[in-house]
């Protein structure tokens, strides 16, 4: 399918970055070099199998659709400073601008690079707690954010923004990530789309020993092209849909490093193991580290973290475990993996249907015969196969092949298996019955063929009348 290049209107020239300049890198220390052990230390299994969930929400006008800036009366650093008055917290800085806080219930509210707002729940024992926190903090935001003549707007892309116009977060780091993109060339030319406009609802899953870390990574990094196909929701760019494209978000993480980000190709194999996913780690090049003084420096573009290992940076210092682990942060694979399985791969749904993202994805994990089943089901399928699907789901949603197959009826039994691991749950007395219905948004997109993003087309051209004031009525918290 040909799909007109969604960037082809002409915009002005972006302005210019607000971040200072990365300070000069410290002097030589003598940190001893990371061991095996040190590499491994961050995958440690968790004790019992918790539910967190992350949602990235716009901060827009609500008659125009627009992002808030980050500086001014209505601009995002104000609506944080409310936050932190009237919620406390702990402050998150970068180079002394706020750009985050720490929650007194452990839960977080942190920045993205083009000022999107970005929940992190506590993980807790059910999906039912999860999505009931999720809700009150979201709400209790959303009231918030009124005040200041703003909504909140959840979903997978700021739909009216302009990259051009976009004022980034002055965030000495993400300064960094544009020069270190920018050097990449064409396999990096997209990630200011990704950085600026992308929105997602994420999951975040325990693992409880090396062999159910096999079971859960290898399963959930087989599903993800399904998932991602049956939740594409971004259809809207500038305020347009011309370009035909389902999920302008999964078009432009094609093109953030996919060295980095997509498939992580040892978790497709059957016995795959937290030592394959540290090599694959290590080949891959840091982008930044901080410092003990906070400040943020650029990486060396050209050596992978392995590198940086054997022969330290080029003043003679060396990683130390806080800089594996921001390198660690800087992999953005379907699924993440630190001492959690971070499922990011899908778009967000619309705000009444961000319950299903946990439901689907827990219900897979955390009943090991749906989760055995659901490998059964897609582990056939190769790394060339789920690199061509994930290519071509931004256009074609569920119409998406994986390995020649349709994708749809795979949905299906996913959604199914799902539920019967949800039924178990709830069985087992850890999830109330009403979980369920958790899932009943996914049975209409896989019954009718409607994704969110058709469904958010054709009201866009139906009853929303192509109005920006209407869209974040009608989308907002």
């Amino acid at each position: 399918m040909t799909v007109a290049d969604p960037n082809r209107a002409p915009g002005p020239a972006p302005a210019p970055d607000p971040d200072p300049a990365p300070a000069p890198a410290p002097a030589p220390d003598s940190a001893p070099a990371l061991d095996r052990a040190a590499l491994l230390a961050p995958f440690r299994p968790g004790r019992s199998e918790l539910v967190g969930i992350e949602v990235e929400c716009g901060l827009v006008d609500p008659v125009t659709g627009l992002a808030a800036r980050y500086f001014g009366e209505r601009g995002v650093l104000a609506v944080l400073e409310a936050v932190l008055a009237r919620w406390g917290g702990e402050r998150l800085e970068d180079a002394g601008r706020l750009t985050g806080i720490l929650l007194p219930d452990g839960s977080q509210i942190t920045l993205e690079h083009g000022g999107q707002l970005e929940y992190s729940s506590t993980p807790v024992p059910s999906v039912a707690k999860a999505v009931d926190d999720m809700r009150a903090a979201l709400e209790r935001l959303a009231e918030l954010v009124g005040r200041f003549g703003l909504a909140l707007l959840p979903g997978a892309y700021l739909p009216f923004d302009r990259l051009a116009d976009m004022q980034w977060v002055p965030m000495t780091r993400g300064a960094i990530m544009r020069d270190y993109f920018a050097g990449l060339g064409e396999p990096g030319g997209r990630a200011r789309y990704v950085m600026a406009l992308s929105l997602s609802t994420q999951v975040t899953l325990d693992y409880l020993s090396p062999d159910d870390f096999t079971r859960k990574l290898r399963m959930q990094m087989a599903a993800a092209p399904v998932v991602s196909a049956m939740l594409v929701n971004s259809p809207l760019q500038s305020g347009s849909s011309d370009s035909g494209l389902l999920s302008h978000r999964c078009w432009a993480w094609l093109r953030m490093d996919p060295r980095r980000g997509g498939v992580l190709p040892p978790a497709l194999r059957p016995g795959v193991t937290v030592e394959e996913v540290v090599d694959w780690a290590v080949g891959i090049p840091l982008i930044h580290y901080r410092t003990p003084d906070g400040r943020y420096h650029p990486a060396p573009p050209d050596r992978t973290f392995a590198d940086l290992l054997r022969h330290g940076y080029p003043d003679g210092s060396r990683p130390t475990p806080a800089h594996w682990a921001a390198h660690l942060n800087q992999l953005w694979t379907n699924t993440r993996v630190r001492n959690t399985l971070e499922l990011r791969a899908s778009d967000g749904p619309p705000y009444p249907h961000i319950p299903a993202v946990p439901a689907l994805w827990a219900g897979l994990s955390y009943h090991p015969e749906s989760l055995s089943a659901a490998w059964e089901l897609l582990g056939r399928y190769t790394l060339h196969d789920h690199r061509a699907a994930l290519a071509e789901l931004p256009a074609l949603g569920l119409s998406t092949r994986l390995g020649g197959d349709p994708v749809r009826p795979l949905a299906a039994e996913l959604l199914r298996l799902a539920r019967a691991g949800l039924a178990a749950r709830i069985a087992a007395g850890l999830e109330p019955p009403h979980v369920l219905g958790y899932l009943d948004p996914l049975d209409e997109v896989l019954a009718t063929g409607r994704t969110f993003a058709e469904q958010c087309r054709e009201r866009w051209h139906g009853d929303l009348r192509r109005d920006p004031a209407r869209y974040v009525a009608a989308h907002r918290v």
